[in-house]
């Protein structure tokens, strides 16, 4: 547990404390954070305070006394309901607001792991309940140097195999050969693990309005074929295999022949002046040090959509924090699922996916962004040509 780092943190966020609770897992950014192993699933209630000042301390059971040694810090125990009041009351002593993995009307998921009744004891015993929301983002989406690297390298891969599937369909609808969603689908995972990359599921490979439905994925049993005219969008995303890697995460759509239909170039246009809108937004940002949150730029790519005559068919937040799994605990670009109100701080990334999804087909442009200490930029190539050349 990096104490000092965990401390300012709290200092500069004005809280009085973190205040950790778990009980049987149910948190598992507690014991990332504290980097806390356990000797044993925990079968009752352990509370552990980090004040913005002095000593750590922790409450837990009697059973269970030896639950959080590794940390540092007096450990208070109690066994009955009236022991644990009083020992969350002694804790806490002396402060007012403190931090829990708490989320307001659940508005970032991600971070809402503390059952409403442990924060209704909580408030009980006089305290105020803040979010942690803030701070789990710095401990969980700030990257090193060295993921960073990681990342850049990912995507100069993946991008290759991008290149390579797309290859492979132009050669076989050109010739007329048949092809399926499904061995496009084979041929990026093999193309992964031959580049050194791993995914937990995927890729995404969708023609016409198979490219509307963001979370399809082709089968063996439910496959389409590809042609010539058809649209086809491909969303895929990796990390090289090794420890602590981050994720790249792209999405391309092209359409597969010589004259793409006005409906067609229409969207495309939305799309990716929505993406290029958002882009600028938190590339102006970063270089004037401006504060920017999650939302602001949900609302720069969305309002380019919705003036297009599209809004009702973006159907979903404009991006997504990515770290060592592809959705991360960072700031969210969205103020449609939810209004994510967290900044977007130095050392994290996330993507910038808008997307137009109509009956017929649907097209999807996502870059990843890497915001550093005073700039921010695309980490990886960006698709500027509908037309599959």
């Amino acid at each position: 547990m990096d104490l000092a780092r965990l401390q300012q943190e709290l200092r500069e966020q004005r809280l009085d404390g973190w205040l950790f609770f778990d009980h049987h897992f149910r948190d598992p950014l507690a014991y990332r954070v504290l980097h806390l192993t356990v000797p044993r699933t925990p079968t009752r209630r352990w509370y552990y305070l980090v004040p913005a000042e002095g000593e750590p301390r922790g409450l837990v059971h009697r059973i269970e006394a030896n639950m959080l040694d590794p940390l540092p810090g007096e450990k208070n125990l109690y066994s009955s309901w009236e022991e644990q009041v009083a020992g969350l009351t002694k804790i806490t002593a002396g402060l007012k607001r403190v931090a829990m993995q708490y989320s307001p009307k659940c508005a970032i998921p991600y971070v809402a792991m503390v059952d409403a009744g442990t924060v209704e004891l909580v408030r009980s015993v006089g305290l105020e309940v803040a979010s942690s929301a803030e701070l789990v983002q710095a401990f969980e989406a700030r990257w090193s140097a060295a993921q960073l690297d990681s990342h850049l390298e990912a995507g100069r891969r993946v991008d290759r195999v991008r290149a390579a599937a797309f290859a492979l369909v132009r050669e076989r609808t050109a010739n007329g050969a048949p092809i399926q969603e499904v061995e496009v689908k084979q041929f990026i995972r093999g193309g992964f693990e031959a580049a050194g990359l791993e995914t937990d599921h995927g890729p995404i490979v969708g023609v016409n309005a198979n490219a509307s439905n963001p979370h399809y994925e082709p089968t063996e049993e439910l496959s389409q074929p590809i042609h010539s005219g058809d649209l086809l969008l491909i969303d895929m995303w990796a990390k090289l295999d090794q420890p602590d890697a981050v994720y790249y995460d792209i999405t391309w759509t092209h359409f597969l022949g010589e004259n793409p239909p006005e409906e067609i170039r229409n969207v495309f246009d939305a799309v990716t002046g929505a993406r290029d809108a958002a882009i600028e937004l938190v590339k102006s940002a970063a270089i004037a040090r401006q504060p920017l949150q999650g939302y602001q730029v949900d609302d720069a790519a969305r309002d380019v959509i919705r003036q297009a005559g599209f809004g009702e068919y973006f159907t979903h937040r404009t991006g997504h924090s990515i770290g060592t799994e592809v959705h991360g605990n960072g700031a969210n670009m969205d103020n449609l699922e939810n209004h994510d109100d967290r900044r977007v701080i130095p050392w994290t990334c996330f993507s910038i996916e808008p997307g137009v999804y109509l009956p017929k087909f649907g097209i999807r442009s996502e870059v990843n962004m890497f915001v550093g200490e005073s700039e921010a930029r695309v980490t990886g190539e960006i698709q500027r040509e509908l037309k599959l050349r």
